[in-house]
């Protein structure tokens, strides 16, 4: 597991970013634009947190599902805006050794604590 499957992904994602809109949801997506991935993101969001909310009494199931469709509308828009999760990974590995408190006060205090 790990990047091999996100390297997957990305391949797949690249492939599809360019086809046909009525042969593939991901190109169907790009072919939308911006407002209609970031919209889909935000609905992946609010589901991931009520599952969130949900896990103890109901398992964990449900959230690892509406975290994977999270985590996948995200990378269609990291590649609708040219990047992938290479981007990503290569940011949460520079505050890897990093206190969140310290990386939070270098950004100015903005961002999620």
């Amino acid at each position: 597991m790990s990047t091999d499957v996100l390297a997957e992904l990305d391949d797949l994602l690249r492939a599809r970013r360019n086809a046909s809109a009525d042969e593939s949801y991901v190109a169907s997506l790009h072919s939308k634009g911006l407002d209609k991935i970031l919209e889909k993101i935000g609905e992946e969001a609010t589901e991931t947190i009520l599952a969130a909310k949900n896990a103890a009494s109901e398992g964990s199931k449900s959230l690892v599902h509406e975290t994977a469709d999270l985590w996948f509308h995200s990378l269609v828009m990291l590649s609708h805006l040219g990047l992938d999760y290479r981007d990503v990974l290569k940011e949460l590995e520079g505050r890897l050794h990093t206190s969140g408190h310290a990386e939070k006060a270098a950004r100015g205090g903005a961002g999620v604590s």
